[in-house]
Parts: C-alpha cells; structure tokens; sequence
C-alpha cells in the first residue's frame, strides 16, 4: 500500500518531554505513515550492508547487538501501537510500562537469522501502518498513560504521537548503528 493518510505533527502538550529527542529526528511534519513505510526498507537494506560478524558486535560491555536492536526496535514498535489501540479505543485503563533491557535478555535475537528478524520486523510493521491507517480522525487526539508498578504516572501521549514516537524511536537507533556499528552518513 503506499498513499497513507496525513497526520499531523502533535505538538509538544501530546507527549512526554524526553520524546523531544526522537521527534527531532523526523523530517516530516505529516507523513509520518509513509516515512514509516519507506524507513523499514532503508533499514532492511542498510543492515543487509553490514557483514554479517559486525551483527553480534558489541561495541562496550553491557550494549545490545545490531541483532538485539532490530528484535528491540520490534518489541517497541508492538508494545507502542498496542498502546496505541487502546488509547485510541478510549480505553482509559492505565498501562504499565515496560523494561527494554529485561525484553533485550530474554529476545534471544542473536540465535536468529536475519531473514526471520525482518520477516517478523515487516509484519510488525505493515500491521503498525494499517492500524494508524484505519483509525477514525478523532481517534488521533485521545490521550493514554503508563504507570510505574506503585502507580505513579510515567507519562502520557496522544495516539498520533505514539506513530510519531514508534518512527523517532527508530531513527534513533539507525543513528545509533550508523556511528558505532557500521561508520555511513546517511540511508
């Protein structure tokens, strides 16, 4: 599918302050859908690029594999667009969060091949566009939170800057493999 639907840029009320970063990295300022859809594949053939012993490589104790970051960069995008659902169901039912590195651990992404990581990325993916794709106009603006396990509130984001953060999150880590994994200046 290519032509997705528009949608706005949230403005900064939308989403929590530490999100800032990641929207910064995102030219667009209302094709977030299609930026999203275009991403994975410059994604796909960017990582197809790096020879294969560079996708276990750690560049310091303690840091996620590209393998790791691609399974992680799933885990994100499935977790934020459930969020998304709900929130934009008007399910006022706070979420808790959740902890990345413990999802890291327990991904066993260096064990799979690169095939079945961007074959799952992909389903992910497309099922992340058709969701934003088919969600009614007002459904944008309807606001969810996350709590802590003692029920304080982490944050709170409208579902139009959950499709924002899921592309923001990610062009994140692109930066991040492109400066310490695999040395290029751009996709």
């Amino acid at each position: 599918m290519s032509g997705y639907r528009k949608m706005l840029r949230p403005d900064t009320t939308e989403y929590p302050g530490y999100s800032q970063y990641y929207f910064d990295l995102i030219e667009t300022t209302d094709d977030i859908l299609n930026e999203l859809h275009d991403n994975f594949f410059k994604l796909k053939a960017f990582i197809y690029s790096i020879p294969p012993e560079k996708l276990l490589f750690r560049y310091a104790a303690g840091k996620w594999t590209i393998k790791e970051i691609l399974v992680h960069l799933i885990d994100d995008e499935r977790i934020f667009a459930y969020r998304a659902l709900r929130y934009a169901r008007n399910d006022n039912t706070p979420l808790p969060g959740f902890e990345e590195k413990d999802y890291a651990i327990y991904s066993d992404a260096n064990t799979r091949s690169l095939d079945s990581i961007f074959e799952e990325y992909l389903h992910v993916r497309f099922s992340t566009l058709l969701l934003f794709q088919n969600l009614p106009e007002e459904a944008f603006l309807r606001k969810g939170c996350c709590i802590a396990p003692d029920g304080t509130l982490i944050n709170e984001r409208t579902v139009r800057a959950i499709a924002y953060h899921i592309a923001g999150h990610e062009l994140n880590h692109i930066k991040i493999i492109m400066e310490r994994y695999h040395p290029v200046k751009s996709l």
